[in-house]
């Protein structure tokens, strides 16, 4: 079993390296694409003030105008991801699509793992949810089977942008165009870690709205921005990690849907509930198996070696590596 493991790996070494064994980065790539991809984020924000309104952004008529500019963004950003590779001049062997996580290869893991993975994390929070929820279980499987529900849902606009149109239109613009513009330059490593500051600072917009309406304090509102581009940018490397490993758009869509449905697991409230011992003990239970599965769902052999992604980097990276 370890030989066959060592020879998986010998394997995907030389396929990466014989892909990129004449690979040079090109002068000024990196500028280049730091440059791509801050004009796809200031374009993807832009694209939501394109509209003129007084009304605030929970509006079903903000909201639907919204959708149309930031469909249109999305939609044509792999032309900024064509247009880069055409510029720069790196050669990449798996298509625009397969860069950007779109293929059939591993759909079924890596549809299934992440969201897994993610669900663990949470395992306090479902907790606290399962004890509060006066629902049965199967009430709630019932609820879950009810197509009368999800017509409900998907005729609410705010449940629409955050469980649909946000995860979507983020992670294919976020991580799907701007990680291969990223990982030719630097490593997958440090890509991880670069990509989440655009999708960090794309969410200082909301501060706008904010003292627009004057929804707070000005150090209130000012507090809560830097709150939420930590989060983002912790949550957005977590989801750069899992399109690196595994190769594919539809695990940082299914996990980034699902933490707009939890939001930010409310801490407070469960030191104060009546089972806090449970619900804690859950959380930290959550945190250690997160860390303990963490490398062994993300595993590249599951989603078929090598992740398309990975081909762009120069040497071998070990997130690459099964």
């Amino acid at each position: 079993m370890a030989a066959e493991e060592d020879l998986s790996v010998n394997l995907l070494r030389g396929e990466l390296e014989h892909s990129n064994g004449d690979f040079v980065p090109p002068e000024g790539l990196c500028w280049v694409s730091v440059l791509s991809c801050l004009l796809l984020a200031c374009s993807y924000v832009g694209s939501l003030y394109v509209w003129r309104s007084d009304l605030p952004r929970d509006h079903p008529t903000v909201i639907k105008r919204r959708f149309t500019s930031v469909l249109i963004v999305s939609a044509l950003s792999p032309l900024f991801v064509w247009a880069w590779r055409e510029f720069t001049g790196v050669r990449t062997g798996p298509s625009l699509l397969a860069l950007m996580g779109i293929r059939l290869e591993g759909l079924i893991p890596a549809i299934i793992l992440p969201l897994l993975l993610t669900m663990v994390l949470f395992l306090g929070p479902l907790m606290q949810l399962a004890m509060d929820c006066p629902w049965s279980f199967m009430d709630g499987m019932r609820v879950a089977f009810d197509p009368w529900f999800w017509m409900l849902c998907g005729s609410d606009m705010r449940w629409l942008r955050n469980q649909v149109v946000a995860p979507l239109t983020e992670e294919l613009v976020f991580r799907a165009c701007m990680l291969p513009m990223l990982v030719p330059c630097a490593s997958p490593s440090i890509a991880i870690f670069t990509c989440p500051l655009f999708f960090g600072v794309a969410h200082f917009h909301h501060v706008i709205e904010l003292l627009r309406f004057r929804q707070g304090t000005l150090s209130g509102i000012f507090l809560s921005a830097v709150f939420q581009f930590s989060y983002t940018a912790v949550f957005g490397a977590y989801t750069a990690f899992i399109f690196i490993r595994t190769g594919h758009l539809v695990g940082p869509v299914l996990c980034h849907s699902f933490c707009n449905y939890m939001g930010f697991p409310a801490i407070s409230t469960a030191l104060e509930h009546p089972h806090r011992l449970t619900i804690l003990s859950s959380y930290l239970l959550g945190v250690l198996l997160f860390l303990l599965f963490l490398f062994p769902f993300t595993d590249p052999y599951y989603y078929v070696l090598p992740t398309p992604v990975c081909t762009l980097t120069s040497s071998p990276s070990s997130l690459c590596l099964s």
